[in-house]
């Protein structure tokens, strides 16, 4: 059986998808991620993730889609999960799909338009935990031991980049405006921890050097525009806690077990968190207490 799983948006949804995609493995010969550019290094990282295809939802204006279809036309495939935001559309991938030929597409939504084999969500349900809910309404479950956590391929050592000893990892970016931390109250947490005895490394992309630079400051380490998502989760996976309001980073977080400080509305998907989006720009002592609960607790 050869199977896709759509999954449109950045890094944080299409690692919300890991375990779905896990749930197709344990039947699926062959599993191919159709996805966002911007989500496609993130389905790089998925465990059995064997191809990644790359259609913007919706498409711009420079997309083969035409291209895109006779590649999945080729590939002709028995069954599709599309995975949509709890705010998107499921029926522009799914037309996609069902013009490519494939047989059976099962999704999440209320819009079926004929197009689709539905799953309705429950009130509150996780994304995560959704898209598991529709593989498991398409015929696919998690293998036996697997807790459907989010996980990632192996990481590398990046002792190279963050240097030796303990680490705080400050994200101050974010893909959408509203979550970015200003470069001020950032830079000053970023001193605090410093000052209380945290060695800090700062990360951001490669638009978000200025604002890495000015938050690391004289004190800290700048990686800012220096990993790959595949290294950024390396340096994760070795700091004691990630302070961010950016998702994307806050679930690669998660998918290599770190704790989370998370300055964004929601929390990273079953890792231990502190919730500080509902404050508005946090002051640096509030992030330093986070800091300090969550690893008082994982100690």
């Amino acid at each position: 059986m050869k199977a896709l799983v759509a999954r449109p948006g950045g890094l944080g949804g299409v690692l919300l998808a890991g375990p779905a995609v896990r749930a197709v493995a344990t039947r699926a010969a062959r599993v191919t991620m159709l996805c966002d550019a911007r989500g496609a290094p993130a389905a790089r990282l998925l465990p059995h993730v064997d191809d990644v295809v790359v259609w913007d939802t919706p498409p711009a204006q420079d997309t083969d889609t035409d291209g895109v279809l006779r590649r999945l036309r080729e590939e002709s495939y028995d069954v599709a999960l599309v995975l949509p935001a709890r705010r998107q559309s499921p029926v522009p991938a799914a037309r996609l799909l069902r013009t490519a030929r494939v047989r059976r597409i099962g999704a999440d939504t209320d819009r079926a338009d004929g197009l689709l084999d539905v799953h309705h969500r429950p009130a509150g349900r996780h994304e995560a935990e959704s898209a598991l809910d529709v593989a498991a309404a398409m015929g696919f479950g998690l293998r036996a031991g697997d807790d459907g956590r989010l996980r990632v391929r192996p990481v590398p050592d990046t002792a190279g980049l963050t240097g030796n000893g303990p680490y705080v990892v400050v994200h101050p970016g974010a893909g959408h405006p509203e979550r970015t931390w200003a470069a001020e109250p950032c830079a000053e947490t970023v001193a605090l921890l410093c000052d209380a005895g945290h060695r800090v490394v700062v990360t951001g992309g490669q638009d978000e050097t200025a604002l890495s630079r000015h938050a690391a400051g004289d004190t800290a380490v700048d990686l800012g525009g220096r990993t790959t998502p595949r290294s950024l989760a390396g340096v994760l996976r070795s700091a004691d806690v990630l302070v961010t309001g950016s998702t994307g980073p806050a679930h690669l977080a998660a998918a290599v077990g770190t704790p989370v400080v998370a300055l964004g509305p929601a929390a990273p998907y079953r890792v231990p968190t502190v919730l500080l989006g509902d404050r508005g720009q946090p002051a640096p002592h509030e992030v330093l207490g986070a800091v300090r609960s969550l690893m008082e607790r994982d100690a």
